[in-house]
């Protein structure tokens, strides 16, 4: 069975590398802007099913996986910081707070489709302006929903997860392993 994994994330790579063996990335081009008024679940189902349809037309054979991750603090969707002035607005309202990240999968084959959510709420420490501008001196926080990588430098400010850590991550490697039996 061919797999393709609708990504280049290396974190995304990296995980679905522990589930299946061999497997191509291929990125969807897609536009990833959210619709008025819609909701965060919504969005993140609706990115995820795009990514896997746009590489299935291109692949009618495969097994293709799409996914995406947003967070959301205090009723915002917090994206992928446009620049550092961005990200330091994000990490300013992570500070201190609880907010929670959802990944939406979606699974597809020509015959079937599977698509599900993981969610996970995390709970920053209080930050400080210093511990912000030291932080945004890495580039970590680029390409990264919220402005932060839970597996990189910002683990220090995380005081605790509850949920599944690699939705986090960005790909719940569980629930893809249990569901790709379906396939």
């Amino acid at each position: 069975m061919q797999y393709i994994l609708a990504s280049q994330s290396p974190r995304r790579k990296e995980l679905l590398a522990r589930v299946v063996e061999n497997f191509q990335a291929v990125p969807a081009d897609i536009d990833e802007t959210p619709y008025p008024s819609e909701q965060l679940i919504d969005y993140v189902q609706r990115m995820a099913i795009q990514k896997a349809a746009t590489i299935l037309k291109y692949y009618p054979e495969a097994v293709v996986i799409g996914s995406d991750t947003s967070v959301v603090c205090q009723n915002q969707i917090l994206g992928k910081p446009q620049d550092k002035n961005d990200a330091k607005s994000m990490l300013e309202m992570l500070s201190g707070q609880t907010h929670e990240v959802y990944t939406a999968v979606s699974i597809q084959s020509k015959d079937k489709v599977v698509n599900f959510i993981s969610k996970a709420a995390v709970t920053f420490y209080p930050l400080t302006e210093e511990e912000i501008a030291q932080y945004l001196l890495d580039d970590e926080y680029k390409d990264k929903a919220g402005a932060y990588a839970v597996q990189g430098l910002a683990s220090k400010f995380i005081q605790s997860i509850e949920g599944d850590y690699y939705a986090i991550v960005g790909l719940p490697v569980a629930a893809l392993y249990q569901t790709l039996k379906q396939f």
